[in-house]
């Protein structure tokens, strides 16, 4: 009963968090990647020996100001290969570029990837990756509305999917806002693999959602049978407290194999494993102490 009689606490607590989320991203936006803006990405390995970090640095650097490169990113791939990634480049400049990392052909190289996204193509991704979140939210209403179309008091069917889609939202918003902050002052990009990061966010946290509700609508049932007279508040409390346990034990066991992949991974899956460990956190965290408690807000809010 705690987290449903302290829930304005964690309703400020998450307010807060979305303001800061919405402020940031109004203000900074997304860094989007090349798979939403169009560029080239470019991944060598060096073959015998590779240069200092600051030789490559230097040499990308001097390149970028001639050919008038413009906002890139140099990133180290594992412990031989260096990837940068930069707006569309033409085969003169992909040379060029070859030539730096080469150190003027003092270290063999070996071109490992070479990938080209032009700006339309990057401009459908970012609409199919929109659509695709808004989808399946739409289908998650109509699947929670349809699963407890049986449970009309105190609160109606539609309207534990209209909270669960609040509490979706939260869990969207959230990390998209830690990603705005993190592009501003560390650069970090947001790309293909960053939504599909938050579509299993969005499924993992509606599971969690969904085994709270359905401890509710078990409750309630036997509540009537027993017509024990126990308020939804009080129902509501002892569904949570009964899920509580079962909710944090399988999250905490997620995030540490996120946490191990984050840390011991491959370079290109850091980013999804941290939108993943953060997605996951903020997911369990509303399916505990906001989806549940905004039915008993709406329940009271009702009999107002």
């Amino acid at each position: 009963m705690f987290i449903i009689k302290n829930r304005k606490i964690f309703y400020i607590f998450s307010a807060i968090l979305i303001l800061v989320s919405i402020l940031s991203l109004s203000i900074w936006h997304l860094e989007v990647g090349i798979d939403f803006k169009g560029g080239s990405v470019i991944q060598i390995g060096y073959v015998d020996s590779k240069p200092e970090t600051a030789i490559i640095q230097k040499n990308i650097s001097e390149l970028a100001q001639t050919i008038s490169l413009g906002s890139y990113v140099l990133q180290a791939v594992g412990d031989t290969d260096y990837s940068i990634k930069s707006r569309l480049v033409s085969d003169k400049e992909r040379q060029q570029i070859e030539n730096a990392f080469s150190n003027n052909g003092a270290n063999k190289i070996e071109v490992k990837k070479v990938n080209s996204i032009g700006p339309l193509i990057g401009k459908e991704a970012a609409q199919k990756a929109i659509i695709s979140i808004i989808l399946v939210i739409l289908c998650i209403v109509l699947f929670i509305t349809f699963v407890f179309r049986k449970v009309s008091k105190p609160v109606s069917s539609w309207k534990y999917g209209l909270m669960a889609i609040v509490a979706l939202a939260h869990d969207v918003i959230i990390p998209m806002g830690v990603f705005s902050i993190l592009g501003h002052y560390l650069g970090y990009e947001v790309d293909t693999l960053f939504v599909t990061a938050l579509l299993v966010v969005l499924g993992f946290s509606i599971h969690d959602t969904i085994v709270v509700y359905d401890r509710i609508r078990e409750n309630l049932n036997i509540s009537n049978k027993e017509n024990d007279r126990k308020s939804f508040e009080i129902i509501v409390g002892e569904s949570v407290r009964q899920t509580f346990v079962r909710s944090i034990n399988t999250s905490m066991t997620t995030i540490l194999a996120l946490i191990v992949l984050y840390f011991l991974g491959a370079a290109a899956t850091k980013h999804f494993a941290l939108a993943l460990i953060i997605g996951v956190a903020v997911g369990t965290y509303s399916s505990i102490f906001i989806a549940s408690a905004l039915l008993v807000t709406i329940e009271k809010f009702k009999k107002a």
